[in-house]
Formats: C-alpha cells, structure tokens, sequence
C-alpha cells in the first residue's frame, strides 16, 4: 500500500476520526491532543527586559507525541494545520510549524466551521498560510495573563493567604459580582401598594378583574392610607368602560445561538454549566457517530459572536419549514440578524450543519447531554427562520370617581415560531391574566370584590451564571472563547461560591476584590479592560503591533506593584472567618472554617485555649443502607471523596458510589450512582433485590492486565516423588 502523501493534524482524537472518514487513501490525520509548545510554568518565561520575548518549550509529558508527529511531517509532501478556526487555533498550529520545523511552503493552514464531507474537501482544496496578526493577538493576550498571573499572584500569597491566584479577566468578573452584592446589601426597600377590584356587568352576565392605575396619569399607591382612599372615594359607586383598545401584537424569533446567548440559554433551559455547555457543544462540532450516516460534525464552530448565517443554511431551513410546518410557518424571505457593531464577526452564528438531522431522529446516537443541547441549537436556528407569533391584544379602561382602573389579555392567534422554540427568561415578570368580556365604550359595572396587597420594592437580584456572563459581554469583558473559563476558575478559586444557582462572593473574594480596588485600579476597571480586548481586537485585524500593547499595559502596571509593595509593607490582610452550624463540643462556642495544608477544616474560635477541631463534613441526601442514619460525604487521606454512615465504624457503611434522593421501586432502599462528571444513572446497591446492579457493570474504568499478571501462576513442585519418578 502507498503511503499517504499528506498528513492533517487537529487537536483531539475525535475531529481526527470525523475527518479521517471524509478524506481519501493519501490523507493521514493526526491529533495534537492540544497545545504542545507553551510558557514554562515554573518560570515567567517572558523576557521583560527585551521586548517581551517569550521561551516557548515542549510541553512535558508530550514527546512521544511529538517524536511521531515530527517523523510523519517528514514523510509527508504537505502538512494542514488544521485547528480550530480562532486565535488559539491559529497559535497551535503556527506552534505546530515552528516545532515541526515546516518550512513555509510544505506547512498550509485550513480551517472548518464546520466538520462537514462538502467544506473539509473545500478546505483542503484552498489552504492559506498562517495568518500571524491572529498569532500575534493569542501571544499579546497570553503574555499580559502570564505577566499579572506571575507578578500579582506573589503579591496576594504574602499579604493575604498562599496558593492565591489574580488573573487579569477573573478578576474584574470578581469584580462584578461583588459589586451586585454591596448593591443588594445597600438597597432600602420602597413601599407600594396594589388595589384589585372585581366588577360585575350591569347590562350582561359576567365580571372580570380591574387593576388601579392612576389618576389622568399613571400613579403608584405608596401606603395604606392613599390605598384607603380610594377605595373610600369608590365605594358603592358605578364604573364605566372609558376605552377599550384591541390590537395585534407581533413577537420575532430570537437570532441564532453566539457562545454567550448559548451558555446563558443551557443555563436556564438545561441547568448547565457554561463549561459544561463548551464542553458538550465542542463534541458535538468535532463529530458523532450517527447511526445510517456516518461520523458527522453536528453544529457549526461555537466560539462565535457573530449572528451571521449562510445563505446555503437559511435555504436549507426554508425547505425544511415549508414541507413540515407549512408555507405560513416561514417568515417569507432569509431572516437576516445584525450582529453587534464590536463583535469580531469571524464565523457564523451556532447552527446544525444539517437542518434535516432533526434531533428525535438522531437521539439514540447521541448522550443525553448531546441530545438535549443540540436539540436547544437546532430549535433556535430553524425558529429564527420562522414567521412572526401573532397574539391579539386588548386593554380596558373602567373609571369610577376620577380614578382609573384597567384591564389587559392577550392571546395566541398564530403560534408561528412558537411552535418550535422560545426564549427562557432570567426573571419571570409575565403575570397570567384571564380572558375579558366583549366590553364596550360607555357599559358600566358594579364593585363586587376588592382586594389589596403590600408589596416592596426587592433589590437587584445575584448573577446565575448564564446572567454573568451576560453582563460580561455586554460590558466587553472576555471574548467568547474567554466566558465559561471565567466564570469557572472564579469558583475554582473560591472567590465566588454558588449558592442556589446564584453566585455570591466569599470572604476571600472580597478581600482580595478590595486590595485589588485599592491598589490596581486598572487591573480591575471594567471599562479598562474591554478597552484592552478591543486593543487584542485591533492586534488581530493589524492595526496595532502587539508588544506595543504589552509595553502600554506594562508601564501602568509595573508601577502599580511596585507601590502597592510600598504601601503593604508589613501587612498581611485578614480574611473573616465563616461561622458553621457546628457548636465545639469543649466550650460550646460556634465552630469556624478555616484553611489549612490539606483544605478546609472547622476549628474552635477559642485558640488558642480551645484547640479542638473537626474535618467538614457534607450530609448528602439518602439513608444508610445498613441501619438507615445520614450518609456524610467525607474525604480519603489522599483526598478522594468517598460516602460513610454517620455512625462511623459502629455502622461499618462506607461507598465510593453517590447517594442520590431515589429510592428503589423494587426494595426502597436509597440508590445510588457513579461517581464523576455528567448526568449518571442511578442503581440498586442491595445485593437481595432483583435491581442489583453489580460493581463491574456500574461503568467504572477497568485497569487491564499487565503481560505479567496474565502469566499463570506456576506450579509448586511436590516434595513427594511419585511413583512413576522413582523409576
């Protein structure tokens, strides 16, 4: 067999099989498993001094892979860097071309967004050079991290507590979240009133709800009193109908799916992480075995903030709508979105690659994770293609003594896109109201019912993670490839803790928020550091040289440090300590978490008289299955989580498995799963119940034999010979 004449390289294992299958005998395709050049990580690595030279080495633990790659780019007549279509993909590949030493004309750069047979051929066909304006903007952003990683993280180990870390995008999104807390913690709540009245049709059968509204003009009921009032200047009096005002409303289909619109929509939909959400879609864009079809990337790139669709897609889904919902269901011509006049616009929004791929068809080739976010980004690009939902409206004014109370519906006449998709909500404000009678100008109604409420004002609600992100892109913090690490490694940290689905700010985080306040105001400026991407944005476009960004970044920054050292001289920063539940068993004071060299532990505030301490413990839902008390969450010397009864040896229970809240519909007994990341199925433990799922089925990863362990073990020679041997 010939060898192949030309080699593919991509990051992961997976994009590798899905393009495999799409190119012939001459191509082999490799994976890069990542980056395999970088920074150092036990040094800078930065020549600050000269112009912000970096030492870029092999990433440790990847020559083997290196060796293999280096010896099939030799073989090979041209190799394709063919990473992901961004910055970073770019960085990797030109990576790629200086540790392969590929000259120039033999290394071509191709890129997909989207992994499909027609534009992987298409791409091959039309290779480019590395486009080194996007190396440049990846080295200029990966410096400036390195340089506030390197030089601020020292900083918070001496002053405030040791293993902290700064970051230059985390932390201005510490930032925000701090600041939405002091904005609740500053909030003074408003009185207000609502006054409802039930009316009774003189003339006709039925009643209906009207709600106070005001005087000639809108006006709020502040207390009880003006409340009072008007229900005293209404009482036993006629209302009559002012104005009736019917109408058409017509609601538009969201755009398509950016990375960020994405991340917030898997957040209220599906209860997904923005990392997870990355994770899923990034499965999903590399390729899935679709049964009758073949290995198949599923949706388009999805580090995108560009609302942007192909003309091919929009026809496609036009066709598409046309044949399964009908003519009226398509919005008439291609629904064109105008992206935002500071995205980068790079590639197209989040779509399918294949709108015919509906996901119910597809759904037994798919996880569950995959299934449901590829059904959220098919259903939102096939709605934006679709007609408008149309409601009718109608708004009744009644006014009884110089007040005016009204009434309002709305209902669906034409579903439209609807029938396919809409949009979550962070807040849910939509109050239902019932439908109201055929009223006319001039008919009049009698009071039945009056009801008031107090109400107050409430204060602005916490981030959800989708919200932050929101926020962050709205302000130009990050880019979409930024988001979900972001709001990732702030909780990492434990600057920001997540608390019913709502994230706060730790002790910690707002120690370290403060000094950052105090002393790198530039670092945590909002508007400074959208400024400093739209810097890396000019880098990219090649408008601006990127070690002159680093140099202005520098400057400030330098002098910033070095007064900051200056003026914390001799100070360490106390971090508050968070007071437990847990009461010391000594001198009955209220225990407090603190940290020490192996993690978080509760110790006595009386130290040094009281030392007593306790490791922290996680009650997790479920019953022992041996004598039915709490299961606690504990962890091993070596700190792997494993499950225990409460009563310790006295019980003897203890499980690598999770507890879960299901009982088992055979024996009752508490279920449990496996242990790891995703949406796990639950089984029985209880080896008498015919529900029993055994440990080797449970889908732990099995570590296979080594050659000399599947040697036989070898006979022992008798001491005794026998009778045939004395011969």
């Amino acid at each position: 067999m010939a060898r192949a004449s030309n080699l593919v390289i991509v990051e992961s294992p997976s994009k590798a099989k899905t393009i495999g299958k799409y190119l012939g005998a001459e191509y082999t395709v490799k994976a890069s498993m990542g980056h395999l050049r970088d920074l150092p990580k036990s040094t800078m690595g930065v020549d600050l001094e000269h112009d912000f030279t970096p030492k870029y080495i092999p990433v440790s633990g990847k020559e083997e892979l290196i060796r293999e790659l280096k010896k099939a780019a030799a073989q090979a007549d041209t190799v394709y860097l063919a990473t992901d279509p961004d910055r970073e993909g770019e960085a990797i590949s030109w990576h790629l071309k200086e540790l392969l030493e590929l000259p120039a004309e033999k290394a071509r750069r191709v890129t997909f967004n989207e992994i499909t047979q027609r534009v992987v051929r298409e791409s091959i066909a039309n290779p480019r050079d590395i486009d080194y304006h996007l190396v440049d903007a990846q080295q200029a952003r990966r410096i400036l991290d390195r340089i506030v990683g390197y030089q601020l993280s020292p900083l918070l180990w001496k002053k405030v507590r040791r293993g902290l870390s700064a970051g230059r995008v985390q932390s201005v999104a510490t930032r925000l979240v701090v600041d939405r807390e002091n904005e609740i913690r500053a909030f003074i709540p408003r009185e207000y009133w609502s006054l409802d009245v039930k009316l009774n049709r003189l003339e006709k059968p039925g009643s209906f709800i009207a709600r106070y509204y005001g005087t000639d003009k809108k006006k709020e009921l502040e207390s009880e009193a003006q409340v009072q009032a008007v229900i005293d200047d209404i009482a036993g009096k006629t209302f009559t109908v002012t104005n009736v005002k019917r109408a058409e409303k017509k609601r538009t289909a969201a755009p398509p799916f950016t990375t960020s619109t994405l991340q917030q929509e898997a957040s209220r939909k599906l209860n997904m992480t923005p990392k997870r959400t990355m994770a899923v879609a990034q499965q999903l864009y590399e390729g899935v075995d679709v049964a009758g079809e073949g290995t198949l990337g599923l949706i388009t790139y999805m580090r995108t903030d560009s609302l942007r669709l192909s003309d091919e897609a929009m026809a496609a889904a036009a066709d598409f709508i046309k044949n399964r919902y009908g003519k009226e269901y398509y919005y008439g011509k291609f629904h064109v979105f105008k992206t935002k006049s500071n995205a980068q616009d790079a590639h197209e929004a989040i779509r399918p690659t294949h709108v015919e791929l509906d996901p119910d068809r597809i759904q037994g080739s798919l996880t569950k994770e995959q299934y449901k976010l590829y059904k959220l980004i098919w259903s939102r690009f096939l709605a934006s293609q679709m007609a408008n939902a149309v409601y009718d409206t109608v708004s009744i004014d009644t006014q009884c003594a110089g007040h005016i109370f009204r009434s309002s519906h709305q209902s669906l006449r034409f579903a439209g896109f609807i029938a396919v998709y809409e949009e979550g909500k962070d807040e849910e404000t939509d109050v239902a109201s019932s439908p109201l009678p055929d009223l006319q100008e001039g008919e009049q109604a009698c009071i039945g019912d009056i009801s008031k409420e107090q109400h107050f004002t409430q204060p602005p609600a916490r981030y959800t993670e989708a919200t932050l992100v929101k926020v962050m892109e709205e302000k130009g913090v990050g880019r979409p490839s930024t988001y979900a690490a972001t709001v990732s490694v702030i909780q990492d940290r434990e600057y920001v803790n997540k608390v019913d689905k709502r994230l706060m700010p730790t002790a910690l985080g707002e120690v370290v928020n403060s000094l950052m306040m105090d002393r790198f105001q530039d670092i945590i400026d909002v508007e400074f550091t959208a400024n400093m991407e739209t810097s890396l944005d000019d880098v990219e476009a090649g408008k601006r040289n990127w070690k002159a960004v680093l140099a202005d970044f520098y400057t400030g920054f330098q002098q910033e440090l070095t007064d900051a050292e200056a003026a914390l001289e001799g100070t360490r920063l106390k971090v508050p300590e968070e007071e437990s539940e847990e009461v010391c068993e000594a001198c009955g004071r209220k225990m407090v978490v603190k940290v020490g060299r192996f993690g978080k532990f509760l110790a006595c505030p009386g130290w040094p008289e009281c030392k007593t301490t306790k490791p922290i413990v996680e009650r997790m839902p479920g019953r022992c299955p041996l004598c039915g008390s709490t299961i606690l969450k504990r962890k091993s010397k070596r700190g792997y989580a494993y499950y225990a009864c409460e009563k310790g040896t006295e019980c003897g229970f203890m499980s690598w498995d999770v507890p879960t809240e299901l009982d088992c519909p055979e024996c009752g007994q508490t279920m449990f799963k496996k242990s790891g990341r995703g949406k796990q199925k639950a089984f029985c433990i209880n080896e008498q119940c015919v529900n029993f799922l055994p440990e080797d089925k449970r889908g732990y990863y099995k570590k296979k034999e080594t050659a000399e362990e599947k040697k036989p073990a070898a006979k022992k020679k008798s001491a005794k010979k026998t009778k045939g041997a004395e011969k």
